[in-house]
């Protein structure tokens, strides 16, 4: 028998996007200069993660982000089975989505000390799709290297929700612009398995690509991290 599926809306969908949910954390805290925007409002069906990636100020790296605001906030996402990024229209660069369930004061200097990050690399085609992210998909790091002994995400206890385009050590770089209609954590009434949502046909993502090798994970990221957090 099939699985049965159900779908509760965080942003978009009948949860209107409202720009008051979401502010810039892009590369200029560590002098860069690349900027981001997310332009939504109540009445339109989708909101634009877009902006320019400037990678020649900080010798190769970047990244523009926008994230959600607010230090108290709360999401508890413990009684679903993944998120789903409704995506209208993209221009097929690789895009990052990213969790936290921890935020700490700020340090002496005013920035925001570091803790675990949960990343999710993705992909769609140009016309759009709806990209399925279990839980274990998402990938721990800390000061954007791979943090392999964290603690398992508190799913009952999500503070934080970003988007970010990022170089990828140079590998992509200047405009992107990304069309979201929705995100929205799915739950899964089981009863056989059958992992329809890994196998969708409609999930037309592209298949994105991790940093493996040692020598670059410690390179520029470790470095950018060092003094401030992305999220």
């Amino acid at each position: 028998m099939a699985s049965i599926f159900s779908a509760v809306s965080i942003f978009g969908g009948d949860k209107p996007w409202s720009p008051l949910d979401w502010t810039s954390s892009d590369d200029r805290v560590r002098g860069g200069s690349s900027i981001s925007e997310l332009s939504c409002n109540p009445t339109s069906p989708t909101a634009i993660f877009h902006g320019n990636l400037d990678i020649k100020t900080l010798g190769g790296a970047g990244f523009a982000s926008q994230r959600t605001t607010g230090e108290d906030r709360n999401w508890d996402l413990s009684k679903y089975e993944g998120l789903i990024l409704d995506i209208a229209k993209s221009d097929e660069k690789q895009y990052t989505l990213t969790l936290k369930d921890e935020l700490l004061p700020k340090s002496s200097n005013g920035r925001e000390q570091s803790t675990v990050s949960w990343e999710y690399d993705f992909k769609v085609e140009s016309e759009g799709a709806k990209v399925y992210i279990y839980w274990d998909d998402f990938k721990p790091t800390y000061r954007g290297r791979e943090k392999k002994d964290a603690k398992p995400l508190d799913l009952q206890h999500v503070k934080r929700i970003s988007f970010m385009m990022r170089s990828f050590f140079g590998s992509q770089e200047g405009d992107f612009s990304l069309s979201i209609t929705s995100v929205s954590a799915f739950s899964k009434h089981d009863h056989g398995k059958d992992g329809l949502y890994r196998a969708d046909p409609q999930q037309k993502s592209l298949s994105p690509s991790r940093v493996t090798d040692k020598s670059e994970e410690q390179g520029w990221f470790s470095w950018i991290f060092g003094s401030c957090v992305v999220s």
